[in-house]
């Protein structure tokens, strides 16, 4: 355990429930396709003036698990049905959802920003959900997951971050060569490459951006005192992993826990990196409902 009381975590989570060894161990097929049967449908939530926001919901006790993808992702990947299953066995809440411009939501995505979907967030965690949440985030939604934590003290039992990517578009605009920025600054626009879209890149405006460096959060202590688990995988080549480590040093919480995976790629989406996801937020539930 390090001095500012984070730790770097080698080990497994032990199992405690049966529903992790069925589903992620491949045995009883037949009760999981059961289970599936009975999957959340989509429901969508009116705002005035605003996108409506797709969401799926299961209804249960507290804490609750909330799911936060990545950008230009959805609530329909292989972690957010992953924990799906996981909270109604345990019989747990849960909530998963899609930003503005994602998925099954209104809106179009190059109209997004990190403000937007930070008040997407905050909407749902105020009128979906009731008492303190799980926030789980995955990339972007690891950003947005302690916007939301700072925003909603009281709504945030604990922090989950998977690859998380934490100021990280404004941190690498800026570490550009000069040059670069002021020609990327005339054209109006940056691309990325990324191996996640039929495209080949993202594309980002310098309105993006500009709007996103006001929700940047590691240049100074991060007000957030709940307990925060960080994964993040050594091979991710869209986000860095010292990025996990930044937030690790910079959160006031005395509970901070960090899980590097060696082998562990950008979306952590293999069997093992759900398994590890899943162990964790099992182990912070047990932990919350102990200190009750």
């Amino acid at each position: 355990r390090k001095p500012n009381g984070w730790s770097i975590v080698a080990g497994h989570v032990r199992i405690r429930h049966w529903w992790i060894a069925v589903i992620l161990h491949g045995t009883e097929r037949q009760e999981i396709e059961t289970d599936r049967r009975h999957k959340s449908t989509v429901q969508y939530a009116s705002r005035p003036d605003l996108p409506k926001l797709a969401y799926r919901r299961v209804k249960g006790k507290s804490p609750g698990v909330v799911f936060l993808p990545g950008y230009g992702s959805n609530m329909n990947g292989q972690k957010a049905e992953a924990l799906e299953e996981f909270c109604r066995s345990l019989g747990h809440s849960y909530l998963r959802f899609d930003y503005t411009g994602h998925g099954a939501s209104e809106g179009a995505l190059a109209d997004g920003t990190v403000g937007i979907w930070k008040k997407d967030v905050l909407y749902v965690l105020d009128e979906l959900t009731e008492g303190p949440q799980v926030l789980v985030g995955s990339s972007l939604g690891g950003w947005l997951m302690l916007l939301a934590a700072i925003a909603r003290p009281e709504k945030t039992a604990a922090l989950v971050g998977i690859a998380s990517a934490a100021d990280h578009l404004v941190t690498a605009f800026n570490s550009l060569p000069l040059e670069t920025r002021k020609e990327l600054e005339a054209k109006g626009e940056w691309s990325l490459p990324s191996k996640h879209t039929e495209e080949g890149l993202y594309k980002f405006s310098m309105d993006f951006l500009r709007e996103a460096e006001n929700h940047c959060v590691l240049q100074s202590p991060i007000p957030i005192t709940c307990p925060v688990r960080l994964i993040h995988g050594l091979k991710d080549e869209d986000v860095p992993w010292h990025i996990s480590m930044q937030v690790a040093e910079r959160v006031l919480s005395p509970d901070v826990d960090i899980i590097l995976r060696r082998n562990g790629q950008h979306r952590m989406s293999e069997k093992d990196d759900i398994k590890l996801m899943v162990y964790t937020i099992d182990d912070l539930i047990d932990k919350l409902t102990t200190m009750v």
